[in-house]
């Protein structure tokens, strides 16, 4: 039955506007048939959120709501109130004045959680309302992740004999504290603050003084908030990941690989373990891969049109190679299991080699590689001919032999898939020249090589419009377009976006096809630039122009595309403030390749 405080709610939320008043009236029903909250049913309902809730009921109440943001509260107020108790009634210290403390919740209306705080810390309380997510935020900002962890096993540090001033390591064996559950609780807040914040990897370095944790998010590195005190259970930590790893915990000498298997909800995930000495202890990189990520599309990666209907025309192709350049974490995995998606159907059998698999894909047969035992990229290659393939997916061609059995596998009639570490797409000719195959063979199996990099998306609720610095539009050298004509977006900082400015990434690419022009270039084993020049003639377009193209549709910032790509000479062809410039220079940079090739 709906309450006086659901009917005061539901009218306040429609005073300030969150809710129509028709749906309100329709919440109201449900809630009185399922005999359950009206704020529950509201957000269940998707009428309105729960900082809409937190709003109306500090309204209610006559209490403040905050924005914590990264909040910096005072000294004195954090050393009021001690991480447990901060934890277990979910609130966080914000100032202490005139001999009243002030705490921000986000269950402004438990009286009995008030009375309590009171009675505990002896000190009058006014409350701000927040909401949960940043509460949490605001906590581990203040306290560290597993900070309340950290307190109790100082504690029990303390009752220890303190004969001399040494590590924990010292006093108590590091293989029982690492089962301690103080510690198995602490490791699981780092790994699920970790998926909370969509990171991919976990990097625990240890120093000479501290341990410092990382979280890479949308391709950055950023230090997470731990307690001071965590350097003393270093070693119990290491191992404790170790152990979840089934890594041999008593070699510290040798680098280790490790998988762990965990479920967060409804979804599974593995983490890659990699462990190495250093002078100061083992340091460990976690990538984090869902098990259950849905398959993503060419269109979600942010190809373009134009670049999705290249892509399309290659991969329907009966036979040939396509290669995705570009550096570690460019998404070059990402880019071809969209396209395998694509062609994936049951009149196809697909393979896979790779090394590790990231994804599950329905209805193909992935193979994973094992270097230890033999079982390598090139051998699994030959063993994957006999079996009957159509399309073969290369995880990386990384070595003379895989690359000379990869080309032959186009050659005799299979579409294949593969990565390769190259500068810009144009390069992978080069290189596969370097790896030992012919070029005449190079240019009768390639269709097309695709390469990317990442930039971070801005946050949609958050982004904010400037003028930049007109010497960093100068860096991108596409000053074709008038800048005063463009919106320029910067990141600015949001509870969404967890005060990042970014929330997620998007690929900028650049892609050559193999057409006769092209094909001239590489069978004469023609550099790079010349290919390149060729390619641009024809149609290509670089790198850094993609990046404009995000940049001019608000999705990114200069800085982005700058921080992701290099200075590429060719650029200049799409630049030119002056037509009659810009006639000059790409005479002069393209100039008759012909020509070119004698001197």
């Amino acid at each position: 039955m709906i309450q006086s405080t659901d009917v005061e709610l539901g009218r306040t939320l429609v005073e300030m506007g969150k809710v129509d008043p028709d749906m309100l009236d329709s919440a109201v029903r449900d809630a009185n048939k399922a005999n359950e909250r009206l704020d529950r049913v509201l957000i269940k309902m998707g009428l309105c959120d729960q900082e809409a809730i937190l709003q109306a009921t500090a309204k209610i109440l006559h209490l403040p709501y905050q924005k914590l943001g990264s909040l910096a509260p005072d000294v004195e107020a954090v050393r009021l109130v001690p991480a447990e108790i901060a934890e277990h009634y979910s609130i966080v210290p914000v100032e202490l004045n005139d001999g009243v403390l002030y705490i921000a919740t986000h269950t402004p209306g438990d009286l009995f959680m008030v009375d309590e705080l009171r009675r505990q810390l002896g000190v009058e309380l006014e409350l701000i309302v927040a909401t949960e997510s940043e509460i949490d935020k605001a906590y581990n900002n203040i306290y560290g992740i597993g900070g309340a962890v950290m307190q109790r096993l100082s504690e029990e540090q303390n009752k220890l004999p303190q004969e001399a001033e040494v590590s924990l390591s010292d006093n108590i064996d590091i293989d029982e504290m690492a089962a301690d559950a103080t510690i198995v609780r602490f490791v699981n807040q780092l790994i699920q603050e970790a998926m909370r914040d969509r990171a991919t990897d976990i990097h625990v370095e240890p120093m000479d003084k501290e341990l410092r944790i990382r979280y890479r998010i949308d391709g950055m590195l950023y230090e997470a908030p731990i307690p001071p005190a965590i350097k003393k259970f270093q070693a119990a930590i290491i191992s404790r990941l170790k152990i979840m790893a089934d890594l041999n915990i008593a070699e510290r000498r040798l680098p280790q690989d490790g998988k762990i298997k965990i479920k967060a909800g409804e979804k599974e995930f593995d983490l890659r373990v990699a462990t190495v000495p250093t002078p100061y202890g083992e340091s460990i990189a976690i990538r984090i891969l869902s098990r259950d990520s849905e398959m993503t599309t060419l269109q979600k990666l942010g190809f373009s049109d134009e670049h999705m209907g290249m892509m399309r025309q290659m991969i329907q192709k009966p036979y040939g190679i396509i290669f995705v350049t570009g550096p570690t974490g460019s998404g070059k995995s990402t880019t071809l299991y969209a396209s395998l998606s694509e062609i994936n159907s049951t009149d196809r059998k697909i393979i896979t080699i790779e090394d590790p698999i990231e994804y599950r894909i329905a209805g193909t047969t992935q193979i994973q590689v094992n270097g230890p035992i033999g079982l390598t990229f090139a051998r699994i290659l030959r063993t994957t001919l006999r079996l009957d393939p159509d399309v073969i997916m290369v995880g990386e061609t990384r070595d003379p032999e895989t690359a000379k059995i990869t080309i032959a596998t186009a050659m005799t009639g299979h579409l294949v898939f593969s990565t390769l570490h190259t500068n810009d797409a144009c390069g992978s000719f080069t290189r596969l020249t370097d790896m030992g195959v012919e070029p005449f063979l190079i240019a009768s199996s390639v269709e097309g090589v695709l390469a990317q990099r990442l930039v971070r998306v801005l946050c949609p609720q958050c982004k904010q419009s400037y003028r930049p610095d007109p010497g960093l539009v100068r860096q991108l050298n596409m000053t074709r377009d008038n800048p005063d004509n463009i919106d320029f977006k910067r990141p600015g900082g949001c509870e969404a976006c967890r005060y990042t400015g970014y929330a997620g990434r998007t690929c900028i690419i650049e892609m050559v096809r193999m057409d006769e022009a092209v094909r001239r270039k590489v069978v004469t084993n023609s550099s790079a630039s010349d290919v390149k020049a060729t390619a641009m003639k024809n149609g290509m377009k670089p790198i850094r122009f993609a990046g404009w193209q995000k940049i001019k549709s608000g999705m990114t910032t200069c800085d982005e595309v700058l921080r992701v790509t290099m200075e590429d000479e060719f650029n200049d062809e799409f630049t030119g403030e002056e037509e009659e410039h810009k006639g000059l220079v790409v005479e002069e940079i393209l100039g008759d390749p012909d020509a070119r090739q004698d001197d």
